[in-house]
């Protein structure tokens, strides 16, 4: 899915009205099936980026396309559907505490269901083996019908990103998802998110705190500051000093957070219950 930014202008979606914008006159193309990082320091407007691709927010002036339609001139119906072919992994995971893992994985699917067979699955997954493939690709294989307030901040992390291997849409916007995890963690989830969507041609889009593993994983890197495009550039081309440049006044953050301490990396073993229907 293509998603074009004409000159758009923007707010923080916590932000009141009289704020100053987060986004301003910002104009950006990624191409169909493109894997691209945001970085910038905080306050750069990275996350209203993303609210704004996934038709979550709109823009106070300026045009956003997406697949060459313009949300916000759709009717409701039309604009949940396109929503369905967006996924929007925040953060801090939107994950029921007293859901099980299996279920919250599987939901990544109902916006291609049914209303019948989504509220079937909430009852009885229907995917089950699915849900556990998605998960070991995270190395949480084990953890498939652990409840969700039972995992730690860094599994709950990953299984908000799970939840993308099995998501219809063909534009996955993924907002800081290192943040509780440790070095390991997250160069296995960064590899495992590109890969998976170069492999669907799925276009990706994600913001990262860490600068280093932006740049040893995606092909193109966008800069933003102060709610502007300070760089777009391949990769190879993101120089130390354009960084630092990027970074100045903010340079502590330019090292990156502290190393999150998630669980270690161990191998997981097929639950024998995962073929049961």
């Amino acid at each position: 899915m293509e998603l074009l930014l004409d000159t758009l202008t923007a707010r923080h979606p916590a932000a009141k009205a009289q704020a100053s914008p987060a986004l301003k006159a910002l104009s950006l193309t990624v191409a169909h099936g493109e894997q691209v990082a945001v970085i910038g320091p905080s306050g750069a407007g990275k996350t209203t980026l993303l609210h704004v691709a996934a038709a979550a927010l709109p823009p106070t002036e300026g045009r956003v396309s997406l697949a060459g339609v313009s949300p916000w001139s759709l009717g409701a119906r039309e604009l949940r559907r396109l929503r369905g072919r967006l996924f929007l992994a925040p953060q801090v995971p939107p994950l029921p505490p007293r859901q099980r893992v299996v279920t919250a994985v599987l939901a990544a699917r109902l916006p291609a269901l049914s209303l019948w067979r989504s509220l079937r699955s909430l009852a009885y997954p229907d995917d089950i083996d699915g849900a556990w493939r998605a998960l070991q690709r995270f190395d949480l294989g084990d953890k498939l019908f652990e409840r969700v307030d039972r995992l730690s901040g860094g599994e709950r992390q990953r299984v908000g990103l799970a939840r993308a291997l099995l998501s219809p849409a063909g534009l996955w916007l993924i907002d800081e998802p290192l943040s509780a995890l440790d070095p390991t963690r997250s160069a296995q989830a960064i590899a495992t998110l590109v890969q998976e969507a170069r492999a669907r041609q799925v276009t990706l889009l994600a913001t990262l705190h860490q600068v280093d593993v932006a740049l040893a994983n995606f092909p193109r890197i966008i800069g933003l500051r102060d709610g502007a495009l300070f760089f777009d550039l391949p990769a190879g081309q993101v120089s130390r000093e354009k960084l630092a440049e990027l970074y100045r006044q903010h340079e502590a953050e330019l090292l990156g957070p502290a190393p999150a301490h998630d669980e270690p990396l161990t191998p997981q073993p097929v639950p024998v219950v995962m073929h049961c229907r």
